[in-house]
């Protein structure tokens, strides 16, 4: 059995928070949301950590990050720039903005040979959650098959409390297996649902019920296969246009739509909550010291 590699997407700009919101403390002894990731991940058996960063974070991230983590798991970097591009490809002149969550993932190709999770810097997941993935990459099913995993929450969980979300809509088949995914931007919350605008720009209700994923995965190395073919046809199509993204759920439907892939569905039997803007802080800071209250976790989580 191989332990698994945790994958943490920590390049984004922040620029909705206003900072480097994957630095920012939340915990009662100042851990970030990457530190509570990474401490379930170990406890999960998680084997090492690898941190997708942009180059000219390598300095504060080795300086506050590494000695952390140095007693209870290894951890090594690799960077996401916008200039890692395949073979005849050129950044568009004015293009600032990161490639996006796919372009992210596959950044991690050549230090990743094992079974391995896909986690964001900004986001809680939960002890249940982490485990369910390291216990399905250690699985029979996906060390034997093409088959990968994600963690599902109720979008009604994953609305910011101030400003717009883009979440990641999921249809499931009945006996657990993911149908389709689809990348929706501008989520605002309704009341317990979510509202945003249709594809010809009409209103839009999304039950707050609806599945969604908050990027935390499953995957065996096969993936970057996907996602070289899939970065590069996107280039072809969208690379000239400054704003747009590759998205990995679009990699994964791409997948499944051909049947090169098939995902499970884990849901979560955990909250989720994150940071996107500043007013998110305070709901995440609470929720944290909640947790350790019960126990859920330590005060301070690396002694």
């Amino acid at each position: 059995m191989i332990d698994p590699t945790l994958v943490i997407l920590a390049a984004g700009l922040g620029r909705r928070y206003g900072g480097l919101k994957q630095l920012e403390p939340v915990g009662p002894a100042g851990a970030t949301l990457m530190d509570y990731t990474v401490y379930d991940a170990w406890r999960a058996g998680f084997c090492r950590v690898i941190f997708v960063i942009r180059p000219e974070m390598e300095a504060v991230c080795r300086a506050e990050l590494s000695p952390r983590y140095a007693d209870h798991i290894p951890v090594d970097y690799v960077f996401q720039s916008l200039g890692a591009l395949p073979a005849g490809c050129a950044v568009p002149a004015g293009r600032t903005k990161p490639w996006g969550t796919g372009h992210a993932v596959l950044a991690a190709a050549d230090a990743v040979r094992e079974p391995f999770a896909v986690a964001n810097a900004d986001d809680f997941y939960g002890t249940n959650a982490l485990a369910a993935v390291a216990g399905f990459l250690q699985s029979e099913i996906a060390v034997t098959e093409p088959v990968f995993a994600m963690v599902s929450y109720s979008l009604r969980d994953t609305l910011a409390e101030g400003g717009t979300v883009a979440r990641a809509v999921c249809h499931c088949t009945p006996d657990g297996w993911l149908a389709r995914i689809e990348e929706i931007v501008g989520i605002a919350r309704e009341g317990t649902n979510g509202h945003c605008k249709g594809p010809q720009g009409e209103p839009q209700i999304l039950p707050g019920d609806a599945l969604v994923s908050m990027n935390l995965w499953g995957f065996q190395p096969v993936v970057f296969e996907e996602l070289r073919s899939g970065f590069r046809e996107f280039l072809q199509t969208q690379g000239a246009a400054l704003d747009a993204e590759f998205y990995l759920p679009a990699v994964i439907q791409d997948a499944i739509r051909a049947r090169r892939a098939r995902v499970r569905v884990l849901p979560s039997e955990d909250p989720w909550f994150g940071i996107t803007h500043p007013e998110d802080k305070p709901h995440v800071t609470a929720a944290i010291r909640a947790l350790v209250a019960r126990g859920v976790y330590p005060e301070k989580l690396w002694r």
